[in-house]
């Protein structure tokens, strides 16, 4: 019986060692795997990393230099045709192909002109393509501008996740010490030990998720803001959740003077309808004028002579030709209406779908702040003292624990959703949506 006792003795040392053991090697791991950016490299607030973007960004620039080719075109749309220069030489003798002294020589200079107000209509054209080259560019910057906050508000609620695991970290230390001298006395089962380990061990799996979200949040900001993705990066600011959501009606008035995809459209039709115009001109006759000096043979009464020359086309006598290109145009602009309401619809549409679920991300957020935080915070500090005074066991400590872990995720997961929520819905609109926020009572993040 004493052998017995004795033997159990030391399996119940032998499992203190092995529970003493993994919680060191847990808490190594903790400290191997939390891997912050270097305090030195400057902290990057959204709008900052905004305004690197609208300037390197490889996107934006592409754009750019397109507005500059159809700026670059205008000048050139309206330009009369390149003049012309003749030489005729008329009666060169075949037996001396060299005797121009006995030929009829002829030098001229022609230019032709367009008919009245075609000229207008081709600058004009070449000017609303421009303006669709710069709607373009500024549909490219508000979608590079929302992936940017998109990208910082996701660092930056990683930052906070991290910081809720830190102080969970702390709180299963302590529940693990706690249930250690409370078995070393006898007061606690080994069970308590067990679930400890297990709860510390959880907290690893997280941080080993919180890593790699904060690496695909880094890599995905560096390269909008033209930097090499492994480049050390850090946010700091504050979350700015609205107090009211904007009505739809007000939106979409928004939209239709702001969206640039519906300008731009409207910009297409303006150009279609100019070319309908141009077309319609194909009945205006162009005209070509020349004038040249002439030199007559040797010995001619008159030698020198000068010479004018005029043509016009006969753009009648062609109206198979001219009817089927104004038809053209005339389905042209139509085509580029029918867009037009159909991109009209589809922006409404997509601030329809942003709107609503911005709207439920601050029902949520509303909920989490005032309701479930505070529950669940107040539960885990009273569940806490009655554990450290042996009026409950440590399955509900953990339980508490866990509940606050995952309302607190949630809580800054419903944060950064609501604000790519919000940036959806600026990029839906076209203009920055009015917030009429109030100061965060929360310290400033970085990471």
């Amino acid at each position: 019986m004493k052998a017995f006792v004795v033997l159990l003795c030391l399996c119940s040392a032998a499992f203190s060692l092995r529970a003493q053991d993994s919680y060191d090697v847990a808490l190594k791991v903790l400290s191997q795997e939390h891997v912050a950016v270097p305090s030195d490299v400057p902290a990057l607030t959204v709008d900052e990393a905004e305004r690197i973007a609208l300037q390197v960004n490889p996107e934006i620039r592409v754009a750019s230099r397109k507005v500059a080719v159809a700026e670059a075109q205008i000048p050139a749309a309206g330009a009369l045709d390149d003049p012309s220069f003749m030489l005729r030489a008329w009666q060169v003798p075949l037996r001396q192909p060299w005797n121009y002294n006995d030929a009829q020589n002829m030098f001229m200079v022609g230019q032709s002109f367009p008919g009245p107000g075609k000229r207008a209509l081709r600058s004009q054209i070449a000017s609303d393509e421009t303006s669709v080259a710069r709607d373009e560019l500024a549909a490219v910057k508000l979608k590079i501008a929302a992936q940017v906050r998109r990208a910082f508000y996701d660092l930056l609620r990683n930052a906070d996740e991290m910081k809720v695991h830190d102080e969970q970290e702390a709180i299963a230390r302590q529940a693990f010490e706690a249930a250690r001298i409370k078995y070393s006395v006898g007061k606690a089962p080994q069970q308590d030990m067990l679930k400890g380990q297990v709860a510390l061990t959880k907290l690893i799996e997280h941080l080993v998720m919180l890593e790699q979200d904060a690496e695909l949040s880094r890599s995905e900001l560096n390269s909008l803001l033209g930097r090499s993705p492994d480049t050390p990066l850090r946010v700091a600011g504050q979350y700015s959740p609205p107090k009211r959501l904007p009505s739809l009606p007000e939106m979409e008035h928004i939209a239709l003077a702001s969206r640039p995809e519906l300008i731009a459209a409207q910009a297409r039709i303006r150009q279609a309808d100019d070319r309908s115009k141009l077309a319609g001109k194909a009945y205006v006759p162009d005209f070509s004028v020349s004038a040249g000096y002439m030199l007559m043979p040797a010995g001619s009464a008159m030698r020198n002579n000068y010479m004018l020359e005029g043509s016009v086309s006969l753009p009648w006598l062609n109206r198979r030709k001219h009817e089927g290109e104004i038809a053209a145009s005339r389905a042209m602009l139509s085509e580029e209406q029918a867009e037009f309401d159909a991109a009209r619809l589809d922006v409404f549409r997509e601030i329809q779908n942003a709107l609503a679920r911005a709207t439920a991300e601050k029902k949520l957020v509303d909920l989490y702040q005032n309701l479930l935080r505070p529950q669940t915070e107040a539960t885990l500090h009273a569940t806490v003292i009655a554990y450290e005074n042996d009026r409950t066991d440590i399955l509900n400590l953990l339980d508490s624990q866990n509940a606050t872990l995952d309302v607190d995720y949630s809580y800054f997961r419903a944060l950064a959703q609501l604000e790519e929520e919000m940036s959806d819905l600026e990029l839906a609109v076209g203009a920055p949506v009015p917030r009429d926020t109030a100061q965060q009572a929360q310290p400033e993040a970085q990471r």
